[in-house]
């Protein structure tokens, strides 16, 4: 496999980690230009379309409207979900996780009926064995990719935690290589040991380290990896963006998030709905699910290098917002860390644009 596939696999691993299910803008940049490996050949995440139809016209924004938008609406679902979580102390992943995506489920049925935002809804062909053997495990994956990454935030500060997603990319590229979905190169192991390096410096400069946090969003971290891994394997070549996407694993992760449920918070989340209010319910819900909306007029705004840099610069805002709102504190140790391992992540969009 090309390093240009090599990049979409880091691209893969840029996945913000809301409450909902949805791609980072880089992973919507590949549907529409699959990297620039063929341009006569789009690439997908997820389920196959039989031939094209026309679809209704979608309406479009331009990269300097979107852009701020995505910007905003992605920090704003993070610091709403920590506001919920440790200011409200409404301590239950599991339940907001499960409100969101069955948040989504309606909303993106909604928009099917209402919008021509899921018309590309008619063009995907789901019989039973796709779902059974790609959507229910890619879904599974998915539901513990979330509920991991959300219950993170009760032990670490926000900035911390988006320090650590610089390891994703890293960790995408681990499990692609250990499953011999591409090759492994000198400079590509470079720009890992980059990241890898940089993210370690990072954690130890963290003043408030709690292993269990750091143990809890690790294991999101490989959650997710697998996750892009086995849609890489089982639904290679899919087409779909991030609203049908959305529209057909939301109500597979809401049910397995809620058969969870039970055995994991049981009936407490429900004894403090009427402290929390339905303002904040709705209001949270809807936030994570415009943040795909919003991702889907990204797609086209602007190049890959762009997109990966507006998703930097979104990290750099967030850590610096957190320790205004949140107070949490983030050392020169730190900074210089995941300096080090953005500045990894640039240089492996920079290479493979050279390539």
């Amino acid at each position: 496999m090309t390093s240009a596939q090599d990049e979409k696999h880091t691209q893969l691993a840029k996945v913000e980690d809301v409450a909902v299910p949805g791609f980072s803008p880089e992973q919507h940049q590949l549907v529409r230009e699959d990297l620039e490996i063929d341009d006569s050949e789009e690439a997908s995440m997820l389920p196959s379309p039989v031939v094209a139809q026309t679809p209704r016209q979608k309406p479009k924004l331009t990269a300097a409207i979107i852009i701020p938008i995505w910007i905003v609406l992605s920090s704003s679902v993070i610091i709403y979900n920590n506001y919920l979580y440790n200011t409200l102390h409404f301590r239950y992943p599991v339940f907001v996780v499960t409100w969101h995506l069955t948040f989504a489920a309606i909303g993106t049925r909604i928009l099917q009926r209402t919008t021509p935002l899921l018309d590309g809804v008619k063009d995907v062909s789901m019989s039973k064995d796709m779902f059974l053997k790609s959507i229910l495990p890619i879904g599974f994956l998915f539901s513990g990719s979330l509920i991991l990454s959300n219950t993170a935030y009760l032990y670490l500060s926000v900035s911390y935690i988006q320090m650590l997603k610089a390891f994703n990319a890293v960790a995408v590229l681990l499990v692609s290589w250990t499953f011999r979905i591409s090759e492994p190169n000198r400079k590509l192991a470079l720009i890992v040991l980059m990241i890898s390096s940089g993210v370690a410096v990072a954690s130890g400069g963290e003043l408030k380290f709690n292993m269990f946090g750091f143990i809890v969003q690790a294991a999101s971290v490989g959650f997710e990896a697998a996750r892009l891994v086995m849609i890489e394997i089982l639904l290679h070549g899919l087409k779909m963006d991030p609203l049908v996407s959305l529209h057909y694993y939301a109500p597979v992760c809401a049910f397995l998030n809620l058969a969870a449920l039970p055995f994991t918070e049981g009936l407490a989340p429900f004894f403090e709905l009427a402290r929390i209010g339905p303002f904040i319910l709705i209001t949270n819900a809807a936030v994570a699910f415009l943040l795909n909306v919003a991702a889907v007029f990204l797609v086209g705004a602007a190049s890959g290098l762009v997109l990966t840099l507006t998703g930097v610069f979104k990290d750099i805002l967030l850590i610096t917002g957190s320790t205004l709102i949140f107070g949490s504190t983030v050392t020169a140790i730190q900074v210089f860390g995941y300096s080090v391992a953005l500045g990894g992540l640039v240089m492996f969009k920079l290479t493979g644009n050279k390539k």
